[in-house]
């Protein structure tokens, strides 16, 4: 990979007094001593320089939807406005070249044009590349993995401002902890992904009851190649999505269809419902029960990226655990009996989703065949305890937390449930002795 990009090699290029940081949901903040916006690997390495010259700590933000602390600082924060390059795509190799801070969504556009694609994505695509590997961001998949996952080279710059290149071949221990690496190695400034030809997913939206959707889930999991669901708290609703590859003729859903369905009854009136049941909780379960049914079956054919990915507006906090696939069931009914003997009013869906196993050292699937289970709760609506009651359901099933969402998971619970975090930790011991990429999320999370 190469390191040689245009641009001033100068540390202050971009740089400025730390204004404020707020992240996409709001409840996590920072101010930094100072901002950088680099433009070229060097600028960046040289920011990471200075910094350790100041005795300063070093961060980088991708778009903020992080529901942790895992980006604050009050030292150096980089800013991924300007690494937003393409260092080139090999057709023949199957692999696409990008620069850190290149939203998803605008790689998304790059590979449809040269007729190209990710084998798997999330359900948002607004995060920037590095920070969506980072925090080990994921779709659904019976047999394709995270972004990370997907990742065959990287480009980063040490805390000693050394720019350096890792693969499985090349620096290849490196590679095996920098892939999904929370910021605690280095800072990635390029990422090489393994792509293929352009393909089309074939969505087919349901709605089923809790009990047939838990009766069926292996099933329903084995027999697809994406499958997900959403539970409606309060109620016995589900809606399920079932994305498969398809031939085509390609048969998107109609401009009108779509804007009703994703922009406007998704998002305008999803936000005006939560409105709603934050100030009146006491409207929440009928609310619940309305919007469990007003999602129809529905199918559709289009480009990939496009069945993966959706508009997501309303603005929330989430905690998302992974626990093994074969205990998917059990939690979610242990789940659905807590909030039902709880008096708590819950206006977001479950979301349940799955992933094979994978061989990176913090992946939430690292050797195990994994099933996420996800719980949100409108911007400004007061926890109450569901969250941490859910947790304890998660934990004790060998639960492993999200990096970018929200938990209390520490060191000593982490290195029980990642067979790899060990190996992780002597890394980050070799490559970073003085915790130039730590912060207060990281001496949680990882220990000192």
């Amino acid at each position: 990979m190469s390191t040689t990009t245009s641009g001033s090699t100068s540390p202050a290029s971009g740089a400025a007094d730390g204004a404020a940081w707020t992240n996409w949901a709001g409840n996590q903040s920072t101010r930094p001593r100072r901002s950088v916006a680099p433009a070229s690997t060097e600028e960046l390495a040289a920011a990471i320089r200075a910094a350790a010259e100041d005795g300063l700590p070093v961060k980088a933000v991708g778009s903020g939807h992080s529901f942790t602390s895992v980006a604050a600082t009050d030292g150096v924060l980089v800013r991924p406005d300007r690494l937003t390059g393409i260092r080139g795509i090999d057709h023949r190799g199957g692999t696409v070249t990008v620069e850190s801070g290149l939203p998803l969504e605008r790689l998304n556009l790059l590979l449809e044009h040269a007729g190209l694609a990710l084998t798997n994505m999330g359900d948002i695509m607004v995060q920037t590349v590095a920070g969506a590997i980072g925090t080990g961001t994921h779709g659904t998949g019976r047999a394709s993995g995270s972004l990370a996952a997907q990742v065959r080279g990287l480009e980063l710059v040490l805390a000693d401002g050394t720019v350096t290149t890792c693969s499985p071949t090349e620096n290849p221990e490196l590679f095996a902890g920098a892939r999904l690496g929370l910021g605690a190695l280095g800072v990635i400034s390029a990422v090489t992904f393994a792509v293929e030809p352009a393909f089309q997913l074939t969505a087919h939206e349901q709605p089923m009851t809790f009990d047939q959707v838990t009766g069926r889930f292996e099933e329903l999991a084995t027999e697809n190649e994406h499958f997900e669901f959403y539970w409606f708290p309060h109620t016995e609703g589900c809606s399920t999505k079932r994305n498969n590859r398809s031939r085509g003729p390609l048969a998107p859903l109609p401009p009108f269809r779509h804007w009703l369905d994703d922009e406007f009854l998704s998002n305008t009136v999803w936000e005006g419902a939560c409105r709603v049941g934050r100030r009146f909780p006491g409207v929440i379960p009928g609310l619940a029960r309305i919007a469990s049914k007003a999602w129809s079956e529905r199918t559709y054919t289009d480009v990939s990226y496009k069945v993966f990915t959706s508009p997501r507006r309303v603005r929330f906090t989430e905690m998302e655990y992974a626990v093994p696939r074969e205990a998917a069931t059990t939690v979610l009914r242990e789940l659905k009996s807590l909030v039902e003997r709880n008096d708590w009013q819950i206006s977001f869906p479950v979301e349940v989703r799955v992933a094979p196993a994978d061989d990176l050292w913090l992946s939430t699937a690292n050797g195990r065949d994994s099933a996420y289970i996800a719980v949100h709760l409108y911007r400004g609506t007061r926890d109450q305890g569901y969250f941490t009651e859910v947790e304890r359901i998660m934990t004790a099933h060998q639960g492993r937390p999200h990096w970018g969402k929200l938990h209390t998971r520490d060191a000593d619970y982490l290195a029980g449930v990642y067979p790899h975090f060990a190996d992780f930790t002597a890394l980050r011991d070799k490559v970073d002795p003085e915790r130039r990429f730590g912060n207060d999320y990281l001496r949680r999370v990882l220990g000192a």
